[in-house]
């Protein structure tokens, strides 16, 4: 079934295009009524203060619309130079607070807190799952090893409006036992949050490595959390 996050961008996607079409449609059939109304109305001449915020707004637009270009190319590069180096391990996640939060809780004592970019790296190879910033040379955040990972659950969590997957990595670190809650990042223009098959084959492909490094250290594995569902795409309904 699809999620709640795909049927509310598919419902917001179908208005938006109906209330341009109609939009398109109106000034088509009223052309001449809208060329008589704009050649009726009095003539306005910009004063100084108001070509002033039409600047400012401009200039902060550019700003940060650089901004973003800047993050995503850097995000890009770290994403490159960490799959050079661990091929079919790295994945994207998206920061948020109870993660922030929880990673400082994590912190060695007297480290600084967590400085996790927007759009942050994950690996999940055979040494464990750390999380990385940084552009073409990645700096890591934080490193759990396997063993200090309790189990790996799939969960929901409420963006907006929206519920989306997210996964929650339990660490036991220090006597503490912590949840991390991970949102995986959907890498196709335009997405926001990873849903469906590609997200439960993420967290799959996580608790595989786990299981699979803790049986080789000869230590106990997981408690079961459950089945992780197998989406095949184009079997939703």
């Amino acid at each position: 079934m699809p999620s709640i996050a795909s049927r509310y961008r598919t419902a917001l996607t179908t208005l938006v295009a109906v209330a341009a079409a109609l939009l398109v449609a109106g000034l088509v059939l009223g052309q001449r009524d809208v060329e008589r109304v704009i050649t009726g109305l009095p003539e306005v001449h910009p004063t100084p203060v108001v070509l002033g915020v039409a600047a400012v707004a401009a200039a902060v637009i550019a700003v940060a619309l650089l901004r973003r270009a800047a993050a995503a190319a850097r995000a890009d590069a770290r994403r490159r130079a960490l799959g050079s180096v661990h091929a079919g391990a790295v994945s994207c996640g998206i920061r948020n607070r109870d993660l922030v939060a929880r990673l400082d809780e994590l912190s060695r004592p007297g480290s600084r807190g967590v400085a996790l970019p927007a759009r942050f790296s994950i690996v999940a190879d055979d040494a464990g799952i750390s999380f990385w910033g940084g552009g073409r040379r990645p700096k890591r955040v934080a490193a759990f090893p396997w063993r200090e990972v309790r189990n790996i659950r799939s969960d929901r969590t409420v963006v907006g409006s929206a519920s989306v997957p997210v996964a929650v990595v339990r660490i036991r670190r220090g006597g503490a036992s912590i949840e991390l809650p991970v949102m995986l990042s959907d890498p196709r223009v335009g997405r926001y949050a990873l849903t469906d098959a590609p997200f439960f084959a993420t967290v799959r492909a996580w608790k595989a490595r786990h299981r699979a490094a803790l049986a080789a250290e000869g230590l106990e594995l997981p408690p079961l959390t459950g089945a992780i569902p197998i989406i095949r795409q184009g079997a939703a309904a």
